[in-house]
Formats: structure tokens, sequence, C-alpha cells
């Protein structure tokens, strides 16, 4: 919700007091090219006002979320790098189950057991605690978005394209960890997993 506007004065240009003036000016067009025709306008009503800083309003604007800015990018880095540490961690734990259950997977794959079979148990149990996770990670950002609503500029608090944006990237970075693990588990000798301890 935007902040109710407060009361403005305008002083005369030359009434004292201030140091440095701002002058905003309206123009239809190219506001760059505008630019010089004013400071020619002040030069001629006196040569001795410096202008400086000549800015549009987009500038302007840029430059007081800048701060914001740098720390959506910070939030962003980090975000990207705990999504690359979870990814090596999910890679890792399956492929540790698959190492400790490689006698299991030899005795399956010599009873009778598809390749398939085996990739789609390995899949099921490295992303059980990713969907897990997911599941919960949804239900917790419905409930915090009350408290950071005031802080959104530009999204809803509860904009369901966001939440399946960020879903959907879960969910594949989950299954592209846990690819290679259970592919690896399917194209296990069996006599060779079941000599294995």
């Amino acid at each position: 919700m935007a902040a109710p506007p407060y009361p403005t004065i305008y002083y005369p240009l030359y009434a004292g007091g201030e140091l440095s003036v701002m002058l905003a000016v309206r123009s239809r067009g190219d506001a760059a090219a505008m630019a010089l025709a004013v400071q020619k306008v002040i030069a001629r009503l006196d040569a001795t006002l410096p202008v400086a800083h000549v800015l549009t309003m987009e500038q302007i604007v840029g430059h007081s979320t800048d701060d914001a800015r740098f720390g959506a990018t910070l939030l962003v880095a980090f975000a990207a790098l705990s999504l690359l540490l979870a990814m090596v961690g999910l890679f890792g734990v399956l492929s540790f189950m698959v190492a400790q259950r490689t006698t299991e997977i030899g005795i399956r794959t010599a009873l009778g057991a598809q390749r398939e079979q085996i990739m789609r148990q390995m899949l099921g149990d490295g992303l059980r605690p990713a969907l897990w996770g997911l599941v919960l990670g949804v239900a917790t950002s419905v409930g915090v978005t009350r408290l950071i609503a005031s802080l959104l500029y530009g999204t809803r608090p509860l904009d369901p394209a966001v939440f399946v944006v960020v879903s959907v990237t879960l969910l594949v970075v989950a299954i592209a960890a846990c690819l290679l693990p259970a592919w690896r588990a399917s194209r296990l000798d069996p006599m060779q997993a079941l000599r294995t301890e």
C-alpha cells in the first residue's frame, strides 16, 4: 500500500536559504535532448548558475532503488548457491544409498526385476524427501507472505506464477540430482553386486 502524499511547499527560486535547487521539467519525447535547451535557458537567466546532475525520472528512481536492487541480487546469488548445494547433497545421499543397497539391487535384478523398475524405485526413494520438503516449503511460504507483503514490489504476495515456477525449478533440480545415481543402480551387474559386501 502506498504511503499518503505529504504536503509540499514551493518557494521562489531566488528566495535564498537553499544552497542547491532542484528543477523538475516535464517534457514529451526525448528528455535528454530537452536537457541542453533547459541549460541554455538557465544560462540566459543567470550565467553564474551551475547546472549539474541532469537526470531523467527513470534514472532518479533507479538511483533510489540501488540498495534494494543490490539486496535482491545478493538474495538471488545465495538462493542459487543454496539450490546448487541442495542438488549436490541430494546427489550424494542417493549415491550413498545406492552404494549401501548394492547387494539388494543385485538380488532384485537376479530375481528378474527390470532395469526400469530399479531406476523407478531409486528415483522414488530420492525424490520422496524432496517432495516432502517442497510441500512443507510451499505451505510455510504461504503462511509467511503476510509478513513480507509490504516488501514486495510488482508482485502479489500469493502470486500463483511465482509458486509454480519455484516448485517446477525445485522438482527439475531434484530430478536432475537423482537421475545419475538411479541410472547407475539400474545398470549394476547382478553377479558383481552380489559379490560386493
